[in-house]
């Protein structure tokens, strides 16, 4: 026979403290009287949380809710944002984006890293994620999460090249580790995490999936991947590969000739960027950058968002591409049944809603499995945002846990 445990002391006040902090992050500045109708906690129990909350420079009075009646219960608690700051990067073969948030996950600064001259490409991001910390006025971080190509082991954290990651991707992951550059980064916990993985999560809190537990992203851009929620929680795999849809044979595309990288071969070849322009030569779709001009989007976004601009001349193309993507989507829905795909990344979001129901439709053809097809809403900062979300859910599980 098992008796039940009854709670400690102590652990009873982690848990009230816990909630109480979530629902100052989730809903604003609330009152005494507001916190003990939400958590359901007495008086007595709700004051002695405000006050060891203040103590430990998590909460503070920041006015009063406008109550007729004075007093205590009328005072506005909310979190102290500056209590700690986090950084997102996001890690791409172009560059570095980078976001230095508070507690609440409130963004302070920006910046961008332009690959250049990759000697100095490590230093120069370690530099500028520093003057991004001091112009938000964080004399550290936190933590820092990171979302680059390749597999990160969930069980060790190991990063495993799945293709051909440029060396000063890793260089920089090692710098973060180890906290060498900058003071900033000295203690910092870092989070590394497929980028496709961290815009599931953006997708799924901020994006089109909020009211989905269960869904798929496909990644339509330079690289191709997936992102898996099932039942409400981010599913890497045992070796952190869940999602590596680009190696997938599927008809018309050439086997992988190599496990280092799927540019020869698989899912990758028929709807990638590179795919997305040869495709639209051969529909005769004119070049959306003219001669002597660079676009500012990346490859293959400027062709689906011009055939999506085209109306009836750009149907042809669009129909054609849905049915590459639908190919590989339909090999996922058989396997995972998600009911519901979210298209990301620069070329899903470029094809909006016409390709979304061009996908839906040809899946529906190949599969019996209702599946709903999404345009990702989360935008192009997604893999940031992800990270951001990220760095805060394990900031907050440090401080708020030890409350």
């Amino acid at each position: 026979m098992t008796t039940a445990r009854t709670a400690t002391p102590s652990t009873a006040r982690a848990i009230n403290d816990r909630l109480a902090l979530d629902l100052l992050l989730e809903s604003g500045p609330l009152t005494a009287t507001e916190l003990r109708v939400l958590t359901g906690l007495s008086r007595p129990t709700v004051a002695d949380l405000l006050d060891r909350l203040q103590r430990a420079g998590l909460v503070a009075v920041v006015g009063e809710s406008g109550e007729q009646r004075r007093g205590p219960n009328a005072r506005l608690y909310a979190l102290v944002a500056d209590r700690a700051h986090l950084a997102g990067l996001d890690v791409r073969s172009t560059g570095v984006s980078l976001v230095v948030a508070d507690l609440t996950g409130r963004t302070r600064a920006t910046a961008d890293v332009p690959a250049g001259d990759l000697g100095t490409l490590v230093t120069r991001t370690v530099d500028a994620l520093a003057a991004a910390a001091a112009e938000a006025g964080a004399a550290s971080l936190h933590t820092v999460a990171v979302g680059a190509p390749g597999l990160f082991d969930p069980a060790t954290g190991e990063h495993h090249n799945s293709g051909s990651l440029p060396g000063w991707h890793t260089d920089l992951i090692a710098a973060l580790h180890d906290g060498t550059g900058a003071d900033v980064i000295a203690d910092t916990d870092v989070v590394v995490d497929n980028e496709v993985n961290l815009a599931g999560i953006a997708e799924h809190r901020l994006g089109a999936a909020r009211d989905r537990d269960t869904f798929v992203l496909v990644w339509l851009s330079h690289g191709v991947g997936a992102s898996v929620v099932l039942d409400g929680r981010l599913r890497r795999g045992a070796t952190g590969g869940t999602g590596e849809i680009g190696y997938l044979p599927v008809h018309g595309a050439d086997l992988p000739e190599s496990v280092t990288g799927c540019a020869g071969g698989g899912f990758h070849t028929l709807v990638s960027s590179a795919a997305v322009r040869a495709l639209a030569r051969d529909h005769g779709l004119p070049d959306p950058v003219r001669p002597g001009e660079r676009s500012s989007a990346p490859p293959g976004e400027a062709e689906v968002r011009a055939a999506v601009a085209a109306g009836p001349a750009g149907h042809a193309f669009l129909d054609a591409y849905a049915r590459r993507v639908a190919l590989g989507a339909a090999a996922v829905c058989a396997v995972l049944d998600p009911g519901c795909i979210v298209l990301g990344g620069e070329i899903g979001r470029a094809g909006g809603p016409a390709l979304a129901r061009r996908v839906e439709q040809r899946l529906a053809d190949l599969l019996p499995l209702r599946t709903e097809v999404r345009p990702g809403t989360a935008g192009g900062g997604a893999v940031l945002a992800g990270a951001v979300l990220t760095a805060g859910d394990a900031a907050r599980r440090d401080l708020f846990g030890g409350a």
